[in-house]
């Protein structure tokens, strides 16, 4: 297989991109430590700020005004740092646990590291998820055949996405630059947003990540034409959001690469709006 002429690296997110179709843990467990103090949050407000570091992201859900109106009817004050805390040190355990459940390589996904692999790029990957627990995660990615040569977590840059830090990071430890030759591939509308503050490549996933939110066997239960809608609203978002490209799994990744490669081959770059334009019109072609 030959290799790509200008693409160095690519950088895979975890949870519903590589592993956990749906990106199922974290939003259960979301949902689990409001539950706990008396307030349901919907799976929705639980998936909303997917992407950012854990404590952010419950940071982010308790400042949403339903659920802060939940909280100051429960407590009778808003809440407070001090909660926050005390949620993401519950979160933690809990996540553990049900990541031992959740750690699935995605169908596809194995092989399309591979081919990454094949065609020369260094393979890179970004998570919320802590080192803690990503210590897990990647040993059961492994047995699976999965093993990236760089893992980036929560701890690994000043802020969580939508910043461009952990890419920027992964850039100075793969040693490949500039960001141009960098490829991200997420499911979630922050880690997009993540890839084009940074200057990369996007290529945002949809039926097996957070936006869709379901399992294989829930995907499998709908209509063709259920699923077709669901996943044109989702590329629609992740297109919006700045994808460059929009696939429905990773083990489609081959045809985006090769095209990102031939648009530099023209001069392209991932902030050439001109050039964007016309393969967001193609991707969402390819889509379809």
């Amino acid at each position: 297989m030959p290799s790509l002429k200008h693409l160095k690296a690519i950088v895979f997110d975890w949870a519903g991109t590589m592993i956990d179709h749906g990106s199922r843990a974290p939003a259960i467990v979301f949902q689990e430590i409001f539950r706990q103090r008396g307030i349901e949050i919907t799976i929705d407000q639980a998936r909303e700020p997917m992407g950012m570091a854990k404590r952010e992201h419950i940071l982010a859900i308790t400042q949403m005004p339903e659920v802060q109106k939940k909280w100051v009817e429960r407590f009778g004050r808003s809440s407070a740092d001090p909660d926050v805390d005390e949620m993401y040190k519950q979160f933690l355990p809990l996540q553990k646990t049900t990541l031992k459940d959740h750690s699935q390589m995605i169908r596809g996904a194995t092989k399309a590291a591979e081919l990454c692999r094949n065609l020369g790029l260094k393979i890179g990957s970004s998570t919320g998820y802590t080192k803690e627990l990503m210590t897990d995660v990647s040993a059961i990615a492994k047995e699976q055949g999965y093993e990236p040569d760089l893992i980036l977590c929560a701890e690994d840059a000043p802020r969580g996405r939508p910043a461009p830090y952990l890419l920027y990071e992964a850039s100075k430890r793969l040693d490949v630059y500039p960001m141009s030759t960098i490829v991200k591939v997420d499911d979630t509308i922050l880690g997009v947003k993540a890839g084009v503050n940074a200057g990369c490549w996007n290529v945002g996933v949809t039926r097996t990540g957070n936006l869709l939110g379901l399992s294989s066997e829930e995907v499998e239960e709908l209509t063709e034409n259920q699923l077709d809608h669901m996943i044109s609203s989702v590329g629609q978002q992740m297109l919006d959001a700045g994808a460059h490209f929009i696939v429905e799994s990773v083990e489609d990744i081959e045809i985006a690469l090769t095209y990102f490669d031939e648009l530099l081959d023209q001069g392209a770059s991932p902030n050439d709006f001109t050039f964007c334009s016309q393969l967001i019109t193609w991707s969402n072609t390819m889509s379809g």
